[in-house]
């Protein structure tokens, strides 16, 4: 019995490599997309967004925030004037991401000890480099701000180490744990990788099964559910392959964070490549056409995204939306479960409910396969 399971699992196997397409979906695809993806997000973070600097103060503490607003890492000086009109038409044209105005009149009340208003106007279309650059500005103008009044407290008679403790009597340290450089890569692409995952064994699985009926017809009687139990096992080891690509090599590779707990991951792989392969066979037998499967499945991947909870917070999702995705996608509980496990550490108890949603879409999906196949006899 066992070796009769194992011997449909190699034939499965080798059908599979007899197939460019599936065998693209299953095996080569996951390596292009795991360099192909990460790519573009490899700076991690936005740097040098450019900016102009509307100074209509022309003094010493504009040109001190020109100097410091040039040596940001985050700011690109692109132009200097004192016509905001011309800073607006930049702005409007997409040569600029922001600017800052300093008006006239800001060294002499600044000098005064009257605060100071420094408008900062910002392209909010574009939130990365919208974010960044108010940032840039933030840190440029409250670091001069912060100069002024140490020179203040200073000619008031007290000494630099009084003036600075005076200023700044708690000091705040900041840490982003599992991301220290807060880049985006690394927010994003260890999410995303279990996505592919799934959309690539899912349209493989049913693209397989689709043209076998397309071929053959419905399943012949003698293919019970030993046979078909062997051919998800065999596309599931697909699905532990890319998942193992992916959190063993790659994010190593590309410097995301990794190997927290690489037991409880490889052991929650299971289900959830058991699932996957599940859906695909049930999507397959019901679909009955290669081609519908891969139309079908390549216009879900956007929704899927949203419904996962790492492009917008899943708490912020309608109540019904975030059920839809943890009863019946796998990729929904898996990708909360994955970002536990593999970036945070954290301990399999900390993942149970995950775990037990993909346990039971794993049966789910098999007992909808049994029955899909069933009906095509």
């Amino acid at each position: 019995m066992l070796r009769t399971w194992l011997a449909e699992v190699l034939r499965t196997w080798r059908s599979v490599l007899g197939d460019a397409g599936v065998l693209l979906m299953l095996a080569i695809a996951p390596l292009l997309y795991s360099f192909f993806y990460p790519w573009p997000y490899s700076t991690e973070q936005l740097q040098r967004v450019p900016v102009a600097l509307v100074d209509q103060d022309h003094s010493a503490l504009s040109r001190q925030i020109q100097r410091f607003t040039q040596a940001s890492p985050r700011l690109e000086l692109r132009l200097l004037t004192a016509d905001e009109g011309e800073a607006r038409a930049a702005l409007a044209a997409g040569e600029i991401r922001a600017y800052a105005l300093l008006p006239a009149g800001l060294k002499r009340e600044a000098g005064r000890g009257r605060g100071q208003v420094v408008p900062v106007l910002a392209d909010g279309a574009y939130f990365l480099p919208n974010k960044i650059a108010l940032l840039g500005f933030a840190e440029v103008i409250g670091t001069v701000s912060a100069g002024i009044e140490l020179r203040q407290l200073q000619a008031h008679g007290q000494s630099p180490q009084q003036a600075a403790a005076g200023r700044n009597p708690l000091n705040l340290q900041l840490g982003a744990l599992y991301n220290p450089h807060e880049g985006y890569g690394s927010a994003v692409v260890p999410a995303v990788a279990v996505l592919i995952v799934q959309q690539l064994l899912l349209i493989g699985v049913a693209m397989w099964v689709g043209q076998r009926f397309e071929i053959t017809g419905p399943a012949r009687p003698a293919e019970g559910a030993a046979v078909w139990s062997a051919r998800i096992a065999a596309f599931a080891a697909f699905g532990l392959a890319s998942g193992a690509w992916f959190f063993v090599l790659i994010f190593p590779f590309f410097g995301y964070a990794h190997g927290g707990n690489q037991a409880g991951a490889a052991l929650l792989l299971l289900p959830f490549a058991w699932a996957v392969a599940a859906a695909g066979v049930a999507l397959g037998a019901l679909l009955a056409e290669r081609e519908r499967a891969m139309q079908l499945l390549l216009a879900s991947s956007l929704p899927i995204a949203f419904l996962a909870g790492f492009s917008w917070p899943r708490e912020a999702l309608p109540a019904p939306l975030w059920w839809l995705g943890e009863l019946f996608i796998p990729a929904v509980p898996g990708i909360q479960a994955f970002l536990r496990l593999n970036q945070m550490g954290a301990p399999l108890q900390a993942v149970q409910a995950e775990a037990l949603a993909l346990t039971l879409q794993a049966l789910a999906y098999s007992a909808l396969a049994a029955w899909a196949l069933r009906r095509r006899r």
